[in-house]
Order: C-alpha cells, then sequence, then structure tokens
C-alpha cells in the first residue's frame, strides 16, 4: 500500500558534517514527504551533495538524526538505504554498457533466485515502464541507448528494488529539453503513486515548474523554503547568493550583431574516430570577429572532438581549417595557442593542468614566453598578470603552493578559466565553461565572455544549458553524431525544435 499522501517518509532532523575544519551541514532539518517533489537548492558548496549522502548512506553524520518511516535508521552504507526504500540517480550512470537494459537491472536486483527467468524479468521491466512511462526493449543492448532511454534504466532499476524515496542529482544535466518534459511526466507519474522525489539541480526555471516543495541550502545551513506558489526566481536567487548576486543574473536580451572578417573557418572538415570517440562529418563553420558561435548537442555528439579539432590535438581526415586568414590545418597545438586561441575544456584537470604541479606552475602552462627573462621565468610578473585576471573575472585568488588537485572542482575551473582569458585571445574555444560553477560566478563567465566578444573576439561556446545559450550565442549550430544538424540566428529558434535535432529525430533545419 502506497503511503499517505503528505507523510513523510524521510526526515533530518539536526544533521551536521564535518570534514576537517570546513562545516558541510550544519543543522539541517529537512522532510521528505509521499507524493511530493522536493527540490533542493543551493550554489557550489553550500551542502548540498554532503546531505543527499547522507541520506544514501554515503556519509555518516556527526551529529543529527535521520529517520526512516517514522524510526532512527543509522545507515551505514547505501546499501542499508536501499534496504529502507531509499535510492539515488546520480549524474554518471550506473551502468554497464556492454550488456543488456535487462541485464543491468538484474545485477542490481537483490530478490531474484540464483538463475532468474529472463521472462519474468522482462515482464517486471515492461510492466513498471508502461506504468511510469518509462518504456524500454528489455532485450536493447546499454550503449545503443539515448541518454534519456538510460535514464529510465536507473529509475526502472530503483522501482523495481522497491524505492519509495528517490534521489536525483542534476537528473536534467544532459537532457534535451523534450527529454526533461518526459521526466517531469515520470515524476508526476511517482507523486501520484505516493513517491517522494528530491531534485537537486541548478535550474531554477525547472524547479519553479516541477516543484511542490523548495529548501534552499546556503554555507551548509537552511537559508530558507518555498511553496511553488510563493517561489519566484528572482527570490531564489536573492536567498542563495544575496541581492547583489541576483542581480547579476539579467541575461543580455540585445539582437543578434553582424560578425567581423573570420577569425576561424572550417571547411568541409573530417576527423575519423578512435575507440568510443566521435568522427567528425564535412563541418563547415565560420566564427567571425565579435561574434559568438553557440553549439548545443546531447553528451557524445562530438563537441570534445570539435574542440580538440580548432586547437589542434585532432588531425583532419579532409578538408582545411584556417585561423586569422592562414592556412591552420596542419598547426601544432603551441602554434594555434601563441596565435591567440585560448581553450577552456570539458575537463579541466585532465586536459588543462598537471595534478601534481601547484597551482602557481600551472597558471604558468600555456603562456609561451610572455613571461620569461631569458631562461627563467619571473615568477612575480606570472603572479600579476593572473591576479589582474582573477580580479576581471571576480574570482577569489586561490592558494597558489598547493597541488591544483587539491582545489575543488568549481576552483580549479576558475583557475584554468583565469589562465586561459589573462591575454586577451582572439579565439575563445569554452566547452561547458560554466559547469561547476556557482551563479554569481557563472554569471562573470559569461559577462567576460561577451566582454571578449565586444572587444573583437570570436568565441565558440559548446554548452549543455539552452538557456545559457539563448542569451549568450549569435548563432546557434545543433551538432548530432559528429554532423551540423541546423543552424539558427538569435532569437529564431525555440528549444522544443532544438532538442529535438540534437536527438536526431529531426531532418536538418535553418533558422
Amino acid at each position: 500500500m502506497s503511503p499517505e499522501a503528505g507523510a513523510p517518509l524521510v526526515e533530518v532532523r539536526g544533521v551536521t558534517r564535518r570534514y576537517g575544519p570546513v562545516l558541510a551541514n550544519d543543522r539541517i532539518d529537512l522532510e521528505l514527504r509521499a507524493g511530493e517533489v522536493h527540490a533542493l537548492l543551493g550554489e557550489n558548496g553550500a551542502g548540498k551533495s554532503t546531505l543527499s549522502k547522507i541520506i544514501y548512506g554515503f556519509v555518516r553524520p556527526d551529529a543529527g538524526e535521520l529517520r526512516v518511516g517514522g524510526r532512527p535508521a543509522a545507515l551505514r552504507s547505501p546499501r542499508d538505504a536501499r534496504a529502507l526504500g531509499i535510492g539515488m540517480v546520480f549524474q554518471d550512470f550506473m551502468l554497464i554498457p556492454a550488456l543488456s537494459v535487462l541485464e543491468n537491472i538484474a545485477l542490481f536486483l537483490t530478490d531474484l533466485p540464483p538463475v532468474p527467468s529472463r521472462r519474468a524479468v522482462a515482464g517486471r521491466i515492461r510492466a513498471q515502464g508502461e506504468r511510469f512511462g518509462l518504456a524500454v526493449d528489455p532485450d536493447a543492448p546499454v550503449r545503443q541507448l539515448s541518454v534519456g532511454d538510460r535514464q529510465k534504466v536507473e529509475i526502472l532499476k530503483l522501482l523495481l528494488a522497491q524505492a519509495r524515496v528517490l534521489i536525483f542529482d542534476e537528473p536534467t544535466k544532459v537532457l534535451a529539453p523534450h527529454e526533461v518534459d518526459a521526466l517531469f511526466r515520470v515524476f508526476a507519474a511517482l507523486k501520484a503513486e505516493g513517491y517522494s522525489i528530491l531534485f537537486i539541480t541548478h535550474k531554477l526555471r525547472e524547479v519553479l515548474r516541477c516543484a511542490d516543495r523548495i529548501t534552499v541550502l546556503r554555507r551548509g545551513r537552511v537559508a530558507g523554503g518555498f511553496g511553488p506558489s510563493e517561489a519566484r526566481e528572482e527570490d531564489l536567487v536573492a536567498m542563495m547568493f544575496g541581492a547583489r548576486e541576483a542581480e547579476a543574473q539579467a541575461r543580455t536580451e540585445e539582437a543578434p550583431r553582424a560578425p567581423g572578417a573570420p577569425v576561424l573557418e572550417l571547411r568541409s572538415a573530417c576527423c575519423a574516430a578512435a575507440g568510443s570517440e566521435t568522427a567528425l562529418r564535412d563541418l563547415d563553420l565560420c566564427i567571425g570577429q565579435g561574434e559568438i558561435v553557440g553549439v548545443a548537442g546531447v553528451s557524445g555528439s562530438g563537441q570534445k572532438e570539435l574542440g580538440d579539432l580548432i586547437l589542434g590535438l585532432r588531425p583532419l581526415a579532409s578538408g582545411g581549417k584556417r585561423f586569422l586568414g592562414a592556412d591552420a590545418s596542419r598547426w601544432s597545438i603551441a602554434r594555434m595557442r601563441e596565435q591567440g586561441c585560448a581553450f577552456i575544456p570539458e575537463d579541466p584537470l585532465a586536459m588543462a593542468a598537471v595534478a601534481g604541479m601547484s597551482v602557481r606552475e600551472n597558471l604558468a602552462l600555456g603562456t609561451g614566453r610572455r613571461y620569461h627573462k631569458g631562461a627563467r621565468l619571473d615568477w612575480r610578473a606570472l603572479e600579476a598578470g593572473m591576479a589582474a585576471s582573477f580580479q576581471a573575472l571576480a574570482f577569489p585568488v586561490p592558494p597558489l603552493d598547493p597541488p591544483i588537485a587539491a582545489l575543488s572542482g568549481g576552483n580549479l575551473q576558475r583557475v584554468v578559466i583565469a589562465r586561459e582569458m589573462a591575454h586577451a585571445p582572439r579565439l575563445i574555444v569554452a566547452l561547458y565553461p560554466t559547469r561547476g560553477l556557482d551563479v554569481p560566478s557563472a554569471a562573470s563567465v559569461r559577462a567576460l565572455l561577451l566582454r571578449a566578444r565586444d572587444g573583437g573576439a570570436g568565441v565558440l561556446l559548446i554548452s549543455e544549458d539552452l538557456e545559457e545559450l539563448a542569451g549568450m550565442a549569435d548563432r546557434l549550430l545543433v551538432l548530432f553524431a559528429g554532423a551540423i544538424r541546423g543552424e539558427f540566428r538569435r532569437g529564431a529558434w525555440q528549444a522544443e525544435a532544438v532538442g529535438r535535432l540534437m536527438t536526431g529525430s529531426m531532418a536538418a533545419a535553418r533558422g
């Protein structure tokens, strides 16, 4: 029998968790009730991840109490949480691509006999899929599924394991707009049957669209809460960061501008694939001076490979590349960077930093001979130049002596962005530059990219956030399976149409 609607399934009372001197959660109270979506908001470091890990049994609190079904619960592991009906859908799916949907789900279930019946398991998958709008072929290999369908498999795993409380960590991060709509329909179906959903996200408009209650964390504490009829976007941002940062959220509404002379041109560019990489096919792309060209696409559509091609990490199989009017088809990475190409990669630690080197040493990477005096590097001049870049971005300057790998993901991203933007680049290739940043820091990065564009730089902005692209890009390209499927001018596209192009369900379009 489903719990009574509105009854608390999980109660968090006075939960506190420290990591050394850092107070991650400070006396937090929270209720997850049957038949509701409870959204959890907060900036980076606000304590959302720690709290979700406590509820799922990954982390044990230093103080406070967790109650499940009205009874105290001491969770020592996720296994304990799952035994009490708590499940979690992570940002990075916990699936084995080589196995089928049925095999992935069967590995997760604990109630199957030693030799389970494939027909019986498939029947359970189909029944739950039809019941909650999660239909997926049990025999399909996971590697062939779209991101949206993989997420369905993750949810089905939890439902078939009898979870009643479902934690979703940034579930819309890699979904196209129509897939987000489908996920929210799943939320509605789950709510109707008494499930409790904890929805962790940075997308305020999605929260206002689907949440029954909203809790805002700030610096490890509960800053406040709202019902859906009480909250406005500006109110949520103000509670998360304060009124000054709320004002920084204003998005540009200017009309698209005519670009200047080409900074970068790709002509019928093709690149071969290696391993799990995506081949690029017949790309025609031009970025002009004073122009931001946005690229939308679901994960794995060739975004990383496009950035690698422009920078020189990936050779052309055919076609051509021109940079500032010169044939750059065979230029090295060093030459591209020396000529004014800045690169903000998808994975800063893997692509733009050396983990064992200090922050100061990493800031010196990629600067050519700008800070050299003869054979020696002028560390004082380097630090002054980088401090000015941090200041322009409104980023705090981190400690320079620790290894860069000791920084949090958001702080590491800030270091890389500050280094790459320090010297007025002519072309900026930015892959997800605001990923991992809190709202005011992301606003600072966007403002800097706009200033760089206004100063005559060309910008290629690859993002998974269509709202960000709508506010920033003068032109929008849609990438799918390594090819450009659509091109639109600012204001001449709708999110639904772009989303369908992103998933290959519509023919190529121009707008």
